[in-house]
């Protein structure tokens, strides 16, 4: 029944726009971003001071960190693949299994993971109390540096990391020429094949949950959503990421598995859609998802 909706859910689809522009902009409170901006790249934030929320997430290079799993503190590994960062805030949920309902309360995790920074709240508020953020806190929130006012200044930042200026975005908007014809084949063929099922709406997925292995199953040591609901029907089902700037965002999935873009779309189409698909096809949907890159946010370059 579930396959069923998501064929029909395509057909409907078919008769409208799947996918929309993203907004030039987004609400921000600026001095809280700013002082978002700088505990975002502070190692401070980790227990040993070597990693910050900018080591797992380069917003210069996709938003994550290129690896097929991340690195915390003490050089240990951890057990799935960064998500980008960029265009996050228009994601349903955060995470991979989307335990987190929101960018503040994403922001909260890492901090106290013991594989990834390693620390606690009342130690790293003791330790910013003895900075300059002390005063820069004080300026911005009434009850000064605590677990609130952190994660709210992180994730107001991370608010303005949106990559509005793609070429696809362009074409959405009207200029017919921002893109390629190969790319607009591809799109096509992004949509035929049901790749539109999952991967639609302003951030061209992350807004649903989907099961990793629908057609064809999966051995995967991450059960997912399972570990958050405890629900047997939830096991291997992950939030659908964003294919925004993926060209980008290489190795793909959330284990990591697929380090070829090319390849992860044939992955896709054996396994979670089930449908054969030529090179030259392939060749089309990559060349639409190129279409996808939008540059650095403005509120790191300027």
């Amino acid at each position: 029944m579930r396959y069923l909706l998501m064929f029909l859910f395509t057909i409907i689809l078919s008769r409208a726009e799947p996918i929309t522009p993203l907004p030039q902009s987004v609400p921000v409170d600026m001095d809280k971003a700013t002082l978002g901006k700088a505990l975002f790249f502070d190692p401070t934030l980790s227990r040993d001071g070597t990693v910050s929320c900018a080591t797992c997430h380069d917003i210069f290079n996709g938003g994550d960190d290129g690896k097929r799993v991340s690195t915390g503190i003490g050089e240990q590994n951890g057990s799935v693949n960064s998500p980008t960062v960029l265009n996050a805030v228009f994601n349903f949920r955060q995470f991979w299994d989307g335990r987190a309902s929101d960018l503040q309360e994403q922001a909260a995790g890492p901090i106290e993971n013991p594989v990834e920074m390693g620390n606690t709240f009342p130690a790293l508020i003791k330790k910013l109390q003895n900075s300059h953020y002390r005063t820069w806190f004080a300026r911005i929130y009434k009850e000064g540096i605590t677990r609130n006012s952190i994660t709210d200044a992180i994730a107001e930042f991370e608010k303005t990391l949106i990559t509005p200026d793609s070429p696809f975005d362009r074409y959405l908007r009207g200029d017919k020429n921002a893109i390629t014809q190969k790319q607009k084949e591809g799109y096509e063929i992004f949509k035929s094949k049901g790749c539109i099922a999952c991967h639609h709406g302003r951030n061209v997925g992350g807004n649903m949950y989907n099961k990793f292995g629908i057609i064809l199953s999966i051995k995967d040591d991450n059960p997912g959503r399972y570990n958050i609901t405890k629900n047997p029907s939830d096991k291997y089902f992950f939030k659908v990421p964003s294919l925004r700037n993926v060209t980008k965002t290489a190795p793909y999935f959330h284990n990591g598995s697929v380090n070829d873009l090319r390849q992860a779309v044939y992955f896709m189409a054996k396994h979670q859609i089930g449908r054969p698909i030529s090179e030259r096809e392939v060749d089309s949907i990559v060349a639409f998802l190129h279409a996808l890159e939008g540059g650095i946010p403005k509120s790191v370059t300027e």
